[in-house]
């Protein structure tokens, strides 16, 4: 599943050709995706003009001039094809483990007031669509009881202590715990807990004192998020498996991974000699190093 710098990328790439335009014509092949497809979903679109273009956790939300946000979610394998006049054909990203574009599984297609067609493919059909007044998008089904976001301002050490304080659950477990961090996936998880040098599988309580004050580590792992993040959206992405990017661009992130699918290879920290380990927790592999990662971590 695409991660929130995947996400992210795709929501860039997609902005030019939505943006500031209506939604001319729908082409709706299909009446549901994951889910059903709202209501009369051709109809509540066609004419709307897209304000605003953003980001929630791993949702691309499009706020429209009635004061409906149309809500957006990839899945495993979702993506978005954008064809303009006089440009080429762009998708923002390229798979990593390419599954090929099926045209059987255009799904929905907009077609712009610029004339642009951006067209929504889904072999796996996990990704969905909505519509939700704006006003009530805190509150909807999808967001009421979602985590913090990990590149906002509420990211702290401070907070993370608070949110793991007095639990027993790995810390990986709780990073990807959506009702605590949300837009956290497996492959940036292990990066992250690898560069602050904390073990996936201790418990998420130990980086807060007693009292729920945040230790040393919760401050570093904080920062680390951040900078994990940021450096793969710059990167453009992962690319990993079945995800693409709306501008038709390789996201290079993939080629920065310490530990993330190198079991058995070499740590890459300087004078590390261990090799990287994986380790299945609750159907998922870590990948993580045994010296570099001690259950106590390095930052205390």
């Amino acid at each position: 599943m695409p991660e929130l710098p995947e996400v992210e990328t795709v929501r860039r790439g997609l902005e030019p050709a939505m943006l500031g335009e209506r939604f001319a014509r729908i082409d709706q092949n299909r009446p549901d995706l994951r889910f059903p497809l709202p209501d009369r979903f051709k109809a509540r679109l066609t004419g709307r003009r897209v304000e605003a273009l953003s980001r929630r956790a791993k949702y691309l939300i499009a706020d429209l001039d009635d004061g409906q946000a149309l809500i957006m979610h990839l899945g495993m394998s979702g993506r978005f094809i954008v064809e303009a006049p006089g440009t080429p054909v762009v998708e923002p990203g390229a798979y990593y483990n390419e599954i090929g574009r099926h045209l059987a599984h255009d799904h929905v297609v907009f077609h712009m007031g610029s004339g642009a067609r951006i067209t929504y493919n889904d072999v796996r059909r996990f990704g969905f669509m909505d519509l939700v007044a704006r006003v009530d998008l805190a509150t909807s089904k999808h967001f009421a009881a979602m985590g913090i976001e990990p590149l906002g301002n509420e990211l702290s050490g401070e907070t993370l202590a608070r949110l793991f304080a007095g639990k027993f659950a790995p810390l990986k477990a709780a990073l990807l715990d959506q009702r605590l961090v949300a837009g956290l996936g497996n492959i940036y998880v292990c990066e992250a807990l690898f560069r602050a040098g904390l073990h996936p599988e201790a418990p998420a309580g130990t980086i807060a004192t007693p009292t729920g004050r945040p230790r040393p580590a919760a401050h570093a792992l904080a920062q680390i998020i951040r900078q994990v993040l940021e450096e793969a959206i710059l990167s453009g992405g992962s690319t990993l498996r079945d995800f693409a990017h709306a501008d038709g661009s390789l996201g290079y992130f993939q080629h920065r991974f310490k530990v993330y699918d190198r079991e058995g290879q070499p740590c890459t920290a300087p004078g590390c000699t261990s090799l990287v380990q994986r380790l299945v927790q609750s159907g998922r592999s870590t990948f993580y190093c045994e010296t570099c990662q001690p259950r106590l971590g390095k930052h205390g």
